[in-house]
């Protein structure tokens, strides 16, 4: 297995942008979108045989001539304000049937993630992922974010619309990252390199359902072009998150009204200060949850994608 680059080209001072599948995938929607807007050209790409199942077969004329996996590669851009490597991975690499990534494989991964920031230069590497939260998907989602040292927090404190996940209510300080986004922070900081994790909100009813959820990567691209001092182009962000409260918005009329008592409770939550809104207790999202997933199994949500 091994890095294959398809150009090398001089960057001045990069920084990388990195995104893998998740929960509402909203880390890569986010990645993926500004790589799109900033018209980024591939750099690299990761072999895929030591690391996923092919997922398709390729049949041409009856014949099968090619195996398709799962991509894990890299784009580059330069900027006025700076220049940026993007990394999108379309899986995260299991081991053991695990839900996460995680072992070796996931371990080796990140660390190829790494050797091409290194390789280029990179003092700063964001990921990007999910923040399970009891937020109504008519909200606003926040951004919780993880810095790897200390050094980084007073900075990341000054974003705005995003929190510390240490310091979101309930977690007395401390906080876990599933996944590569987690990997790939250690890695990063053990071998020196600044990253941060900007984890966009997903409302606590969605985590079990197939469903993207482009308002959390909205809100992930709001603070990292700040924080970069980057524009890109919103409107194929802002349209995937208005048609997604539109279909959500559709299926929360068909619950149930008690049902939908429930969530609405969510409208008055503030995560960031629970004591200037009302607090959810853990009761009360397990509660939430078994009705919302009680309501979808009887098949009430109509065709599921």
């Amino acid at each position: 297995m091994g890095i294959r680059y398809i150009k090398e080209p001089d960057l001045i001072d990069p920084v990388m942008v990195a995104g893998w599948p998740g929960i509402g995938n909203i880390g890569l929607i986010a990645v993926d979108a500004m790589r799109r807007s900033l018209r980024a050209e591939q750099l690299a790409y990761i072999e895929p045989w030591d690391f996923f199942y092919p997922n398709k077969a390729i049949i041409r004329n009856g014949e099968l001539v090619d195996l398709n996996f799962p991509a894990s590669e890299f784009y580059f851009q330069r900027t006025d304000k700076r220049d940026v490597i993007f990394f999108t991975g379309e899986e995260q690499p299991t081991e053991g049937g695990r839900i996460y990534a995680e072992g070796s494989k996931a371990y080796a991964m990140a660390n190829m993630v790494v050797d091409v920031a290194q390789k280029f230069g990179c003092k700063r590497i964001y990921t990007s992922g999910a923040a399970v939260a009891p937020l109504h998907h008519t909200a606003r989602s926040g951004v919780w974010a993880v810095p790897n040292s200390k050094v980084l927090l007073e900075e990341v404190m000054r974003y705005d619309n995003t929190i510390i996940m240490s310091g979101v209510e309930g977690r007395e300080g401390q906080g876990i990252i599933t996944g590569l986004n987690g990997l790939l922070l250690g890695v990063a900081r053990h071998r020196g390199i600044d990253a941060i994790c900007l984890m966009g909100e997903i409302p606590v009813y969605l985590q079990g359902f197939p469903f993207p959820y482009p308002k959390g990567s909205k809100s992930v691209l709001e603070v990292l072009t700040a924080a970069l001092g980057i524009w890109m182009d919103m409107e194929i962000v802002n349209h995937l998150a208005e048609e997604s409260e539109k279909e959500l918005t559709g299926l929360y009329e068909k619950l149930p009204q008690e049902v939908k008592d429930q969530l609405d409770r969510l409208k008055q939550v503030t995560v960031a200060a629970p004591e200037s809104g009302e607090v959810i207790t853990e009761e009360d999202k397990r509660r939430i949850l078994e009705d919302v997933d009680r309501f979808f199994k009887k098949g009430g949500g109509g065709e599921q994608h």
